[in-house]
């Protein structure tokens, strides 16, 4: 059964080098469907982003990891770059908060190479996802199936290969948040 998206909460768990498209464009799409769309990073400080070739725009963080309760949002989404997922998937504390949304059967979108947060994470096995093609192995050898698509949807965890996938990682963004709690969305 298809719910409201309107007032909903969702967490954008980032910290320095994440894409910068990879976050400011599903903010602003959420956003524009009337979701709340809060910036967590490990301090709760400012996090600069990558620009494709070049550092980016620093974004102000809502709150601090350790501020953020995973309880107080319906999803969550992992924005990609190189820098930003190889130093979250080393924070436990990052890893547990992602683990929270898996276990709640909560919706999850990773693109590019967030897709390494969700192995750490151990939430990848038994699951069909895309990523960045770099990624591919890594998440093969986690015990996950991986295409070469533009977006992939498994009961509730959406993923995407690149920024060129945006527009398509978003729509199924806002559709899995719609449908809401996923039975099949585990830990």
């Amino acid at each position: 059964m298809s719910q409201p998206v309107d007032g909903k909460r969702v967490a954008i768990l980032a910290t320095h080098g994440f894409e910068e498209s990879e976050l400011a464009v599903p903010k602003g799409k959420l956003e524009h469907q009337g979701i709340v769309v809060e910036v967590i990073s490990p301090d709760g400080k400012g996090i600069r982003a990558w620009a494709e070739k070049d550092w980016g725009q620093t974004y102000e963080a809502d709150k601090a990891l350790d501020q953020a309760s995973p309880k107080d949002y319906h999803a969550l989404v992992l924005p990609g770059g190189l820098f930003n997922p190889d130093t979250l998937r080393q924070d436990e504390q990052a890893l547990s908060f992602v683990r929270h949304f898996f276990e709640a059967g909560k919706p999850v979108g990773a693109i590019c190479h967030a897709p390494w947060i969700l192995i750490n994470a151990e939430v990848v096995k038994g699951r069909t996802l895309t990523s960045y093609p770099s990624v591919s192995k890594d998440l093969e050898n986690a015990g996950a199936r991986w295409v070469d698509e533009e977006v992939v949807v498994d009961n509730g965890l959406v993923t995407s290969r690149k920024p060129q996938d945006l527009d398509a990682f978003c729509h199924k963004l806002v559709e899995e948040i719609r449908e809401g709690r996923h039975a099949g969305q585990t830990a």
